[in-house]
């Protein structure tokens, strides 16, 4: 057990030596003092990872402190938003300094990747819980928002799709097998009641663990990376102001985060008919062409409905999704082009209801997906 206090924990491990840059008045008291922000707006976002929820518990520390701020710069990408600085509240069962040396350490090399000051803060004692506030400027005309999507826009998705949600599978599923004895039990009796070639018995293990068991090592690697050290594509965000007519992060998973940019689109479109007393459709919907569908190679050892709902469904991508008219793609390709990054059509915006994936043939494919939701 450490001798760490609060407060010699926070000065040891969140206070940098060189002192605030942005803020007026950082760490140390009551509340940050920050200046106006330059660009016209401030953009903030909170979010909370919880163990046992949002990461397993033996997670790397240096992994988590990166992970913690990524997916909250991610936000700020959705908005064109440039980052300022962010709060982190903390909750630990204990002050372990070795986990504190590697989670600081991650959290920094990111924050200091981006230009992003710790600004302040609190700590306590409890299930670990990381909660943190970021901030950042924008000029509120450019920024991205999710309600500015109309019909005929295109569909776009930065990055690839899948991987982090096959990491998280492949976790439980290595767990499960490696401590249920009655998995092991049932994976030897579905063994045993196959010939006795060492093909049909690959064959039944691959079946029985889903392909994780034929994943090649570096294919592995590959998915954990996108799972632990997710990239916030701040760069993207703000070349896309001007462009983009609507924008949002993919942490919940495609289906659900087109479905609020749809949501939203659709209520604005609403609201300026009864303003205009023009003619709007009533609901937005979405077309979306499954064979564009930008998937990660490691979605390739797993069956087609499984890569269907990892791809639309499975979350933790933090990639951008977001809509802009058939005149842009010259402008998105060569943006993408720039930034070294793969941006893809996937689908338009329809000016009726629901989500529709069509197949290369553009003959329809049955959804049965759901995003993550918290509370269901």
């Amino acid at each position: 057990m450490s001798g760490l206090g609060e407060f010699d924990l926070i000065r040891r491990y969140f206070k940098r030596s060189a002192g605030p840059r942005r803020a007026l008045l950082g760490i140390g008291d009551d509340c940050a003092l920050l200046s106006a922000p330059s660009e016209g707006a401030l953009a903030v976002s909170t979010d909370m990872l919880v163990e046992g929820r949002h990461f397993f518990a033996d997670v790397d520390a240096a992994a988590l402190g990166h992970k913690a701020l990524a997916v909250n710069l991610s936000d700020l990408a959705a908005m064109g938003a440039k980052p300022i600085g962010f709060t982190l509240a903390l909750a630990l069962p204990d002050a372990d300094e070795r986990w504190l040396a590697g989670f600081s350490a991650g959290l920094f090399a990111l924050a200091d990747a981006h230009d992003c000051e710790l600004m302040g803060g609190d700590t306590t004692r409890g299930p670990r819980t990381i909660s943190i506030t970021v901030l950042g400027e924008v000029p509120p005309a450019l920024a991205l928002r999710r309600d500015g999507a109309r019909p005929g826009d295109e569909i776009w998705v930065s990055g690839c799709l899948g991987a982090a949600a096959w990491a998280v599978e492949d976790r439980v599923e290595r767990h499960a097998a490696a401590s249920d004895e009655a998995s092991d039990a049932a994976m030897s009796e579905a063994l045993e009641s196959t010939s006795d070639s060492a093909s049909d018995k690959a064959a039944a293990l691959n079946t029985m663990t889903c392909g994780a068991a034929s994943v090649d090592a570096s294919l592995r690697a590959q998915a954990w990376q996108r799972l632990e050290r997710p990239e916030p594509r701040l760069a993207l965000g703000l070349a896309l102001r001007g462009v983009a007519t609507a924008a949002i992060d993919l942490s919940d998973g495609l289906i659900g985060d087109l479905g609020h940019v749809l949501t939203r689109s659709s209520e604005a479109l609403a609201l300026q008919s009864a303003q205009s007393d023009a003619d709007a459709p009533a609901v937005l919907g979405a077309t979306l062409d499954w064979s564009a569908m930008p998937c990660h190679a490691v979605l390739q050892t797993v069956a087609f409905e499984r890569r269907i709902r990892l791809a639309l469904a499975g979350g933790d991508d933090y990639e951008l999704l977001f809509c802009a008219p058939p005149s842009c793609r010259a402008t998105i390709d060569a943006l993408g082009a720039h930034l070294g990054l793969t941006l893809t059509r996937v689908g338009q915006i329809d000016a009726r209801p629901g989500v529709r994936l069509l197949d290369a043939d553009q003959q329809p494919l049955t959804i049965h997906v759901r995003s993550f939701d918290h509370f269901r």
